[in-house]
């Protein structure tokens, strides 16, 4: 590990160490340590590529990078998809003092529907999640599932979460999340339901590990193993916080309110929970004209 990593408390790994001098040049610009590892696997991500293309990133030319841009979109990467990988080139490269190697780099628009809700799943559709899951009678699986949808984290929120950042009462709790996205701190409320199946859980637990949740290796479990979780259940993970946003607002809450307690940073994000869904429209449009 670098002087400098030492300084910032990062750890870098054996298989990140030729991008250690990368590492540096990130978090003197400031950027949070998640952000890092992100770019960081991004790149590597990108010097795969490139090997396989007969090149390497001594010899990174503009050609590279654009025809690299091109290959992810035609595995199917849309532009949110595409533009935090873009991101960690562009950072690369100027931390190598080439900024020119990203001059005038072709790349998809991100278009924004912003008067069309987030898809988000409709009473039949919980109601199916919920069934599916807790018939599979795994506890972890099941509490996840509740917890997400009762407190609208992010994946990477929930996976970073530690047994003291969950308080639970008998009639109430809450979950602090110490570091969201932005740096955004926040307190928000658990439910009963949420609180129940994580109780069922974690008295099943019989490590000492901080972790809020386990992978099968018992380890803090990955991003990717809690979407594995949703993907063999059907959906997204991010719909359920969706579903959060939306069910709130479709209560009457504020949407100030709404907006602390998923952690935005800017209200007119949380404004897309307020404009009709895709459904909705249609159903409009099939009143009106059918």
């Amino acid at each position: 590990m670098s002087k400098e990593a030492k300084k910032w408390g990062l750890m870098v790994k054996k298989s990140d160490i030729e991008f250690v001098g990368f590492q540096n040049y990130l978090l003197e610009k400031g950027n949070r340590e998640k952000t890092i590892e992100d770019y960081v696997r991004h790149m590597k991500n990108f010097q795969k590529w490139l090997h396989s293309e007969g090149s390497n990133l001594d010899q990174l030319t503009r050609y590279d990078v654009q025809q690299y841009i091109k290959h992810l979109q035609d595995r199917g990467n849309k532009a949110s998809t595409l533009n935090p990988k873009y991101s960690a080139i562009v950072a690369y490269v100027r931390h190598l003092g080439q900024s020119h190697l990203v001059d005038n780099i072709q790349r998809p628009e991100v278009r924004h529907s912003r008067h069309i809700s987030p898809k988000s799943l409709p009473r039949t559709d919980r109601n199916r999640l919920f069934r599916e899951v807790e018939r599979s009678g795994n506890l972890r699986s099941i509490a996840i599932v509740y917890f997400s949808l009762y407190t609208g984290l992010r994946v990477s929120e929930l996976t970073s979460l530690n047994q003291d950042d969950v308080h639970m009462g008998e009639r109430s709790g809450n979950v602090i999340i110490r570091d969201g996205k932005g740096g955004i701190a926040r307190t928000v409320p658990l439910p009963s339901e949420a609180r129940y199946h994580l109780r069922h859980y974690l008295e099943t637990r019989e490590d000492n590990d901080p972790s809020l949740f386990l992978s099968n290796f018992k380890k803090r479990m990955s991003k990717r193993s809690v979407q594995r979780i949703f993907e063999k259940l059907g959906i997204h993970a991010h719909m359920l916080r969706h579903t959060y946003g939306r069910e709130l607002v479709s209560s009457g809450i504020d949407i100030a309110t709404v907006a602390e307690l998923m952690g935005h940073s800017d209200v007119n994000v949380t404004r897309r929970y307020a404009a009709p869904s895709m459904k909705d429209l249609e159903q409009t449009v099939e009143k009106v004209f059918g």
